[in-house]
């Protein structure tokens, strides 16, 4: 399948915090300098602790159902037991919105899984509960901890609890078929957007895909939308919140945006996306894996269109130790063979498009020469934005996201009024930034 890429105009380069920065010099080196159940293990000690072999199984905790998301647990799994012919890798997949609470209930029952592979944002919760173990430890003696920015490594209070073996983000998505056939170029604007969602619809295709998920994934996929009109969490005002709720929900009403999407993980909509019939999608570089194996049509990735007050966030999943594991020896083995691996790193990139978070790695052909992943790397210098916000106190980001998510999956879904749910989400967000 022919890749079409075909760089936007830029827009300009909104301010930045110094350890996005560092993030975006890992991410973007080389050819991108243009530019987020069962219980505990039975395994007898690591090698590390006895001297011997390590046996038994070793529990990881994941919530993928994309195809290749789910082939990386797959292919990290069969490279560690090839290293370590004693072990056996069980990956468990728990339901993303059920994760946070099933990894801290196991912990409160003192058991859980060994690795956890969870949603970035949600290490002050996870940490706060009690499911995960500290690294500093073992993270002060890693021998490659330098080759890391410090905006991967997942800090609570001080300690070090998880840290990002790559990086995600989101981009414009488009059908490259579908835009030659209305006589349009990829959007630069979100005014350009509207109009090419526009004429799709009005030649019978659906505008765009996205998630309103009434959690987080829903407010990860909304603040690009509301930063564009001018809604930040430093300062948070109902009136641009509320502007850039009608924006989307008025997408809904024109239909070329589906009020279905408030039952969409981020999964859904690129498949609806990948089978042909809409001109664009709202998604990430781990769909780079996706649209190669399903997308039957030319496709390209430009970044969103979002103005100069538009942020997208650094995403991707955090990795770290279960508070209770049973061999959290072998599991840091596990971590550093795999997902903090230089060559482990590549894995994600061929398979699912992720962007690694190692400073060498980010150098490989792999991602070097990925002309999909130049747009996301141009974001990253472009819109990207520290997630979660900065000053959001750890406690807080949870309930935070939970509210704007909530609030965003409302409007789409024609329960609340955009002015209505500003102002109730404000209030809450106010709240809970003290």
């Amino acid at each position: 399948m022919r890749i079409i890429d075909i760089p936007g105009r830029s827009t300009g380069s909104p301010k930045r915090r110094g350890r996005l920065l560092a993030l975006a010099s890992a991410a973007v080196a080389g050819a991108l300098a243009l530019t987020a159940c069962s219980s505990g293990s039975s395994t007898t000690p690591s090698s590390s602790a006895t001297g011997g072999a390590a046996t038994g199984t070793l529990t990881v905790w994941h919530y993928f159902s994309d195809p290749n998301q789910v082939k990386l647990m797959d292919e990290y799994a069969t490279k560690f037991q090839a290293a370590h012919s004693g072990v056996t890798v069980d990956n468990v997949y728990v339901p993303y919105d059920q994760m946070n609470s099933k990894v801290i209930a196991a912990a409160g029952a003192k058991t859980g899984p060994d690795v956890v592979v969870f949603n970035g944002a949600d290490a002050a919760t996870l940490a706060l509960g009690g499911a995960l173990a500290p690294l500093d430890s073992r993270w002060a003696s890693y021998s490659d901890a330098s080759q890391f920015p410090d905006s991967v490594i997942h800090k609570v209070n001080g300690k070090t609890y998880a840290v990002q073996g790559y990086v995600n983000l989101l981009g414009l998505w488009y059908n490259a078929d579908i835009l030659s056939k209305i006589g349009v170029q990829p959007p630069t604007t979100l005014d350009e957007l509207e109009t090419d969602m526009a004429a799709a619809k009005a030649a019978g295709y659906q505008g765009i895909t996205l998630s309103g998920l009434p959690q987080s994934q829903g407010e990860w996929q909304a603040f690009p939308w509301l930063s564009a009109s001018g809604f930040t969490y430093d300062s948070p005002d109902a009136t641009a919140l509320a502007s850039g709720f009608a924006r989307v929900r008025n997408w809904v009403d024109k239909g070329w945006l589906s009020q279905e999407s408030v039952t969409w993980d981020q999964t859904v909509p690129f498949q609806k996306f990948a089978a042909g019939g809409v001109a664009f999608a709202e998604n990430g570089n781990w769909q780079i894996g996706t649209a190669k194996s399903d997308a039957k049509f030319n496709y390209g990735v430009v970044p969103l269109p979002l103005g100069s007050t538009g942020k997208v966030y650094l995403g991707g999943e955090g990795e770290g130790i279960g508070a209770f594991s049973k061999n959290p020896d072998l599991a840091w083995q596990y971590l550093t063979e795999t997902y903090l691996d230089k060559a482990g790193q590549i894995l994600p990139a061929q398979i699912v498009g992720s962007i690694p978070s190692r400073k060498d790695s980010a150098q490989d052909p792999a991602v070097t020469g990925n002309a999909l992943l130049k747009p996301f790397a141009e974001t990253i210098t472009k819109y990207g934005a520290n997630y979660p916000a900065g000053n959001i106190p750890p406690s807080a980001v949870a309930d935070l996201q939970l509210a704007v998510g909530q609030a965003w999956s409302a409007v789409l879904g024609g329960q609340k009024s955009p002015k209505d749910a500003a102002n109730s989400a404000v209030t809450t967000l106010k709240g809970l930034l003290g």
